[in-house]
């Protein structure tokens, strides 16, 4: 017999209760960057992603030892992390987004593990390495020419939330619901889809300010680090995001 597709995509989403256990399917856009493998007693698995490069692909805007220590330390943990609070709790939404949309009902270790892995994981997509004249193209580039002037005037802007971030947190281009695109920073691992964040909007483009994502190279130097960082910008990803 053969399935129709609809059949198909119903026993891809379905949860196996018997085991206990279901695949997650992935969703496209922003929300596939909150990655889950699996639900186990109807709550969510997170799952340390594997970087889309070698360690050294960023080299030598980030180093190969930064990004080992980054993504295999810090954002494992916020996973781990992440997999107890959601362990301890009686329910769990499957979609981070959901969570992000109520965040203040949730407990500390969910916003501050949740956050930091889903912003480390849109992070190291967003990231490609080094190519020549690397800048937006297309329909990217015609907004961000239009919301902010020029791509100069846009990364000086960008530049100040990053470097206007006191202590730790991440500098973000988001698309607001009006389709307008707007330049935001939030601290520690919060991000613009938090209910708590005070500009909201959907992230594009982001960047890790935390001193753990650039000191081995870069030590205080914060400003060096934002400029290296528009040489490895994935504006394809972007672009992608944008729609």
């Amino acid at each position: 017999m053969i399935m129709s597709s609809s059949r198909r995509d119903f026993l891809k989403k379905s949860v196996f209760t018997g085991a206990g256990l279901s695949i997650l399917p992935l969703v496209g856009g922003a929300d596939a960057f909150a990655l889950t493998e699996t639900i186990s007693n109807g709550k969510p698995v997170f799952k340390l992603p594997e970087l889309p490069y070698p360690n050294n692909a960023l080299e030598p805007y980030i180093d190969a030892r930064t990004m080992e220590i980054h993504h295999g330390k810090h954002h494992a943990a916020y996973v781990s992390n992440l997999n107890k609070a959601v362990e301890a709790m009686d329910a769990f939404p499957a979609d981070l987004k959901t969570v992000f949309e109520s965040i203040e009902k949730f407990p500390a270790s969910v916003r501050n593990n949740g956050g930091g892995h889903w912003n480390h994981t849109f992070f190291w997509e967003i990231m490609r390495p080094a190519k020549e004249n690397n800048v937006p193209t297309g329909k990217l580039a015609e907004a961000i020419n239009k919301n902010f002037g020029s791509l100069d005037e846009f990364k000086k802007k960008f530049k100040e939330a990053a470097m206007g971030q006191f202590g730790s947190g991440w500098a973000w281009l988001i698309a607001e619901p009006n389709g307008q695109l707007s330049i935001c920073g939030t601290p520690n691992q919060d991000n613009p889809l938090m209910s708590v964040s005070a500009k909201k909007g959907t992230p594009i483009l982001g960047l890790d300010v935390w001193e753990h994502a650039y000191y081995l190279k870069y030590q205080n130097k914060r400003t060096d680090y934002v400029d290296g960082f528009w040489s490895i910008v994935n504006w394809d990803k972007v672009a992608t995001l944008l729609g």
